[in-house]
């Protein structure tokens, strides 16, 4: 690898995390390039150094356009759609395909990556404590399930990220009604919307694939979320940041307020995932912490960053720092930005959350950007919400926004310093 290691950033979503990550990585040494919608975060990041657009008329030509002019030594993509997208151009393109599974790990283990139903089916078949799971094919299959393991449910789609493609079902009606949403192709009018409204650019590319996208249930497991962050390389487990999550955008939804923690047992399924799949890049994993028993279930996959990859653990460095020593063959450097406190207010999402949120975000550390000018643009909405047609759009249509869901009391946020035992690289 050269001494300053090219890693191009693709994202589709207009999620904070990928501007984050550049930053990240351009204080570990590597030269960032990016390829991203027009006026995406990235384009105002200083430390990207090229940008390449992705194209709605032919995104996957977008992709394998930009692997040909940035010629990266890695690539790291920042959204599910982007991690398919590299699966099935892998398919397609011999010449691309050393530099994704470079990037990714081999073709054996996508099938695994992109499924639910077979993720969970391997991790249990490593030992790893997953909730019991089925993949469904059938609305009536949905009855068996509610009469052998519970009334309560969780109905999954495949190909969906964010919270969005998972329904809590109470009953059997519900699960029904999930599985019959999920299994239906979206409509014209809703892809012309994600194409034209959201600024998509795979919302073309997404409504061609949903043929492929598989439903599956789990049994509902009472607890709070917990997330993992992994890098990767060559099956090796680099580093891992582990929260749970303390504040999130509904139930289901996006964390804007997590405690770090240290869990041997989701980090010894990171390890086991990690050989098996033999991974590399970044990765994350998500969890049910089970009230009672305290016990970690794993649920699901991320295949691509999560928004931990920039944090640095005291005594220790970022995942972005992990990989990015993995590329330049030399020891991670330590942090020099590390944790002031084990609550952790993400940014910009944890001041979007309300004002009952806020007492969280001034008992830790508030996880702002030095860069003013990243600041101002994180603080604001993301493009496609400023344009016009967008502002006629939700004038009709109000999104539903979710009240935060909290899981953990205000008396349980007191300020404290990250524990010395936890470590983010191995």
């Amino acid at each position: 690898m050269p001494t300053r290691p090219t890693v191009l950033l693709a994202a589709s979503k207009w999620w904070p995390l990928a501007a984050r990550l550049a930053v990240a990585l351009d204080r570990q040494g590597c030269e960032v390039q990016a390829l991203c919608p027009a006026h995406h975060l990235l384009e105002a990041v200083p430390a990207v150094r090229k940008t390449y657009r992705y194209g709605a008329r032919d995104s996957l030509g977008s992709l394998r356009c930009a692997l040909e002019r940035a010629r990266p030594d890695l690539i790291v993509p920042c959204d599910d759609g982007v991690s398919a997208q590299l699966h099935a151009l892998h398919a397609r393109d011999a010449a691309q395909r050393p530099l994704i599974e470079r990037s990714l790990g081999p073709p054996e283990s996508y099938p695994v990556i992109d499924g639910r139903f077979e993720l969970l089916s391997l991790a249990d078949e490593l030992g790893i404590r997953v909730p019991r799971h089925r993949r469904i094919t059938a609305a009536a299959e949905l009855a068996d399930w509610h009469d052998e393991v519970s009334p309560v449910a969780v109905v999954k789609v495949d190909g969906e990220a964010g919270g969005n493609g998972v329904c809590i079902s109470r009953n059997l009606a519900d699960s029904i009604a999930a599985f019959e949403r999920f299994r239906a192709p979206p409509g014209a009018l809703m892809a012309l919307k994600r194409a034209h409204i959201d600024r998509d650019p795979l919302a073309s590319w997404g409504r061609s694939q949903t043929s492929r996208r598989a439903v599956s249930v789990q049994a509902f497991v009472p607890g709070r979320p917990a997330n993992s962050m992994l890098a990767c390389w060559r099956g090796k487990l680099l580093g891992i940041v582990s929260v749970a999550v303390v504040v999130a955008d509904g139930p289901t939804g996006v964390a804007s307020v997590v405690r770090v923690i240290n869990d041997d047992r989701m980090r010894g399924a990171a390890e086991l995932l990690a050989a098996r799949l033999r991974l590399s890049g970044f990765y994350g994993l998500d969890f049910i912490i089970e009230s009672g028993s305290d016990l970690p279930y794993l649920i699901e996959m991320n295949p691509r960053c999560t928004q931990l990859g920039h944090l640095e653990i005291p005594r220790s460095c970022s995942l972005a720092g992990a990989l990015a020593a993995a590329l330049m063959d030399r020891p991670p450097a330590m942090a020099t930005q590390p944790l002031r406190s084990d609550l952790v207010a993400l940014f910009p999402q944890a001041l979007r959350a309300g004002d009952a949120v806020w007492p969280y975000v001034a008992s830790g550390h508030h996880d702002v950007p030095d860069d003013a000018n990243l600041r101002r643009e994180l603080s604001r909405d993301i493009w496609p919400r400023r344009r016009w047609i967008s502002r006629l759009y939700h004038a009709f249509h109000v999104p539903l926004r979710p009240e935060p869901a909290l899981f953990e009391g205000l008396e349980a946020v007191a300020a404290k310093p990250v524990e010395r035992k936890t470590r983010s690289v191995a």
